[in-house]
C-alpha cells in the first residue's frame, strides 16, 4: 500500500476542520458469528509476495485497488492465475476459495512514477472470478455514491498484523473530499489496500469507496480512498469489451406517416 505524507494533502482536498481522536477502534471478526454478514469481504492472495483486501459486488466480481495487480518490486502486472480470492478468510479457512479469470485495473491508472496522490482517483480494479460464489452466507455488496465531508463510514480489512482474520472499524469519518477521492480517519495498514469503505443506511452496508493509500496529516494517520461512481462504470465497460460483448449501436429515429417520430432498437 502506498504511504503518503505531508500537509499537501490538506490543501489538495480542501482543508480539514479538525482531526478527531474519538473514532471507534478495530474489532476483530475472528469467529463466524462475529463475521456474519461480512463474508463477502475476503483476502486476495497475490502469488507468494503479498495480499490485499477485496469485496464481492456481484457473485463473480471482486472490487479492489488497482495497485494490487502489480508486483511492487518489479512493477510488472501479476498474472491473474496467481491471484486467489479467499472469501471470509479467518484462522486458516475461507468460506469460499476462487481463482481469478480476468483482472482489470482502471484504464487511466498508471502504476509507479509521477505523483502518488494523483494516482489515487483511478486506483481501483475489478477481478472476475473463475467461478461465481453463490452461497447463502455470502451476499455481494451493493455500491453507492461517495459520502460527504463529516459523514461516518466503516471499513472491513485485512492488514499486515491482522492477516488471518478481517477487522471491522464501525465508525470512522470523512475528513475531506473532492469529486474523485476521499480522506478518511479509518485505520489502515499494509494489506488494507482495496478494502471496501462502507456507508450504513437503514442497516444496509453499501460500498462507497476503496482504500488506496495510507497517509499522515498533522501527525495523524489517515486513509485515502477512491470515488467509485465514474471509475466503476469505466471498469464494467472495460469488462464487457474484454468479454467481447457488442456495443449498442446508434439508434435510428424513423418518421411515421403522420410526421411523428418513433424509436427503434438498433438492428431493426
Amino acid at each position: 500500500m502506498p504511504l503518503l505524507f505531508g500537509l499537501a494533502l490538506v490543501a489538495l482536498l480542501g482543508g480539514v476542520a479538525g482531526l478527531r481522536a474519538d473514532d471507534a477502534g478495530l474489532k476483530s471478526l475472528e469467529t463466524s458469528d462475529m463475521g456474519r454478514g461480512w463474508d463477502a469481504v475476503g483476502r486476495l492472495n497475490l502469488g507468494t509476495k503479498g495480499f490485499c483486501t477485496g469485496a464481492l459486488i456481484a457473485p463473480d466480481l471482486v472490487l479492489t485497488a488497482g495497485h494490487c495487480l502489480f508486483d511492487r518490486e518489479t512493477g510488472a502486472r501479476i498474472d491473474p492465475a496467481q491471484i486467489e480470492f479467499l472469501a471470509g478468510w479467518r484462522n486458516g479457512r475461507a468460506v469460499a476459495y476462487r481463482g481469478v479469470r480476468r483482472a482489470l485495473a482502471h484504464p487511466d491508472y498508471v502504476y509507479g512514477g509521477g505523483d502518488s496522490i494523483a494516482r489515487v482517483p483511478n486506483d481501483v480494479a475489478l477481478l472476475q472470478l473463475d467461478q461465481a460464489i453463490r452461497l447463502p452466507s455470502v451476499t455481494p455488496f451493493a455500491t453507492a455514491n461517495q459520502p460527504q465531508r463529516g459523514d461516518q463510514v466503516g471499513i472491513v480489512s485485512y492488514a499486515r498484523d491482522r492477516s488471518e482474520a478481517p477487522s471491522l472499524q464501525e465508525v470512522c469519518e470523512v475528513l475531506a473530499q473532492r469529486d474523485d477521492m476521499l480522506m478518511l480517519t479509518c485505520d489502515v495498514d499494509f494489506g488494507s489496500s482495496g478494502a471496501p469503505v462502507f456507508a450504513l443506511a437503514g442497516g444496509v452496508a453499501r460500498v462507497v469507496s476503496v482504500v488506496s493509500a495510507k497517509a499522515e496529516v498533522e501527525g495523524r494517520k489517515v486513509a485515502l480512498g477512491t470515488a467509485l461512481e465514474g471509475p466503476l462504470a469505466d471498469l464494467k465497460a472495460e469488462l464487457l469489451r474484454a468479454e467481447g460483448a457488442p456495443r449498442p449501436g446508434k439508434p435510428r429515429v424513423l418518421r411515421g406517416g403522420s410526421g411523428s417520430a418513433k424509436f427503434v432498437r438498433p438492428g431493426e
